[in-house]
């Protein structure tokens, strides 16, 4: 199991930085407020806003703004104001020597996974977890920055699922590992690599052609992604999309079909990626998972 960072509590100092695509101020400035109201202190990175073509600045302006959060001993966590595109090439340019011996919780999704599995190869957990833009809902605290608060402060996170006839019930336990399908497909075959084996792989995406959903699991099957896996989350795949010469399947039997040749537990409908309610999980720690025809657990 990965090193747990130290869990942090109000009176703490949470960086806020931007990883990949360029955002907006009025997305930010609420998730600051939110979180001083908590307790919290917040340092902004000098070029948050910051705009260069898509991205939140050049690929130095961006890893200038990690780099500092990551090696300040004064900020205890840094969340990702968005993904977009970018993350992988912030990473590049980063010293991870000082993080590595001395860790802190990073959190963020989407173009993120890129983080997250780079902070996977060091060793250490992480949290794939809401970003400003869903810490609020109807300009109140959303459900899922309330888990995100609790994870941060080491609470036990224990989430029931609504079921689905897609389910394959079992149980499991083993360390999470996984995110934004796309980005884990794009970082195949390079030192970003997920290690599945004996995990349990959490998938969400957003806006895909289904061909291209069929693509990406493909690619897990026949790379031996899928076949030592200890469990399969599924979470939102919002907006996805059909070509005019219709696939024929769905999301679900796309998923179904990739894993029909293994026996491991299935969970679909979890409340994790590209909606309000973005429920966090810790990356490379330990969960628990059982998945029955009617409920469903998940506990970390």
């Amino acid at each position: 199991m990965n090193i747990i960072p130290p869990y942090i509590e109000p009176g703490n100092t949470i960086g806020i930085v931007s990883t990949a695509s360029v955002i907006n101020q009025s997305v930010v400035e609420p998730a600051v407020e939110l979180l001083q109201s908590l307790g919290y202190k917040v340092q902004l990175g000098s070029y948050v806003f910051s705009k260069n073509g898509q991205f939140a600045g050049t690929d130095q302006q961006r890893a200038s703004d990690l780099q500092l959060m990551l090696d300040n001993p004064e900020v205890k966590a840094i969340i990702c104001s968005r993904g977009g595109y970018g993350s992988l090439r912030t990473s590049e340019l980063i010293n991870w020597s000082g993080f590595a011996a001395k860790p802190k919780w990073i959190v963020g999704f989407s173009d993120v996974t890129a983080l997250h599995a780079k902070i996977q190869q060091l060793g250490i957990a992480s949290i794939h977890g809401p970003m400003p833009k869903h810490f609020t809902d109807n300009e109140q605290p959303s459900v899922g920055f309330r888990f995100l608060i609790d994870a941060l402060n080491g609470k036990k996170l224990s989430y029931k699922v609504e079921s689905s006839e897609f389910n394959r019930p079992g149980k499991a336990s083993a360390p999470v590992v996984g995110g934004n399908l796309s980005m884990i497909y794009s970082l195949r075959g390079t030192p970003y690599d997920i290690d599945t084996n004996g995990k349990i792989l959490f998938i969400e995406d957003l806006g895909e052609y289904l061909y291209h959903l069929d693509r990406m699991m493909m690619n897990l099957k026949t790379g031996g992604k899928l076949e030592n896996l200890a469990g399969l989350i599924v979470g939102h795949f919002t907006g996805m999309k059909d070509h005019p010469n219709k696939f024929g399947k769905t999301l679900e039997e796309i998923i179904t079909d990739a894993i029909k040749d293994y026996a491991f537990p299935v969970m679909f409908n979890f409340e994790a990626g590209h909606q309000n309610n973005n429920f966090p999980l810790k990356l490379g720690a330990e969960a628990k998972i059982v998945v029955n025809p009617k409920k469903s657990t998940f506990v970390q």
